[in-house]
């Protein structure tokens, strides 16, 4: 798998996600989705394309296990946070139903994120 092509076509995908939050709360003038568009474009795309740039400019970062469970990491865990964030701002479900799963979900984040740390040192060597 190339980390630094999936890295940049994800952000990519959640670049138009994130736009698209942005023109309906641009429109409708209801900004109650203001933390989810955060949310996306910053862990979403922003961090994705980042990480994708550094993944092709540096050389041997993306060989090894670290790369690989540095990117399903940061998947798993910006999918089900930014899903969560949206289920819990519309009412779709109550803050006692999704909170729950936000930890484990920001949690998969910031392993991806020690996976990242330590790749990057050893990539530095």
């Amino acid at each position: 798998m190339n980390i630094s092509r999936g890295f940049l076509i994800i952000g990519s995908l959640y670049l138009l996600v994130g736009i698209g939050f942005g023109m309906y709360m641009g429109g409708s003038g209801d900004h109650t989705l203001a933390p989810v568009h955060a949310h996306i474009n910053l862990l979403g795309f922003t961090l994705m394309t980042v990480f994708g740039l550094a993944y092709r400019v540096i050389p041997g970062l993306a060989d090894g296990p670290l790369a690989q469970a540095h990117f399903w990491l940061h998947q798993a865990g910006a999918l089900v946070l930014l899903i969560g964030l949206f289920l819990l701002m519309t009412g779709r479900v109550p803050e006692a139903t999704i909170g729950p799963i936000f930890p484990f979900a920001e949690g998969a984040v910031a392993l991806g994120v020690l996976c990242w740390i330590a790749n990057v040192v050893r990539a530095a060597r």
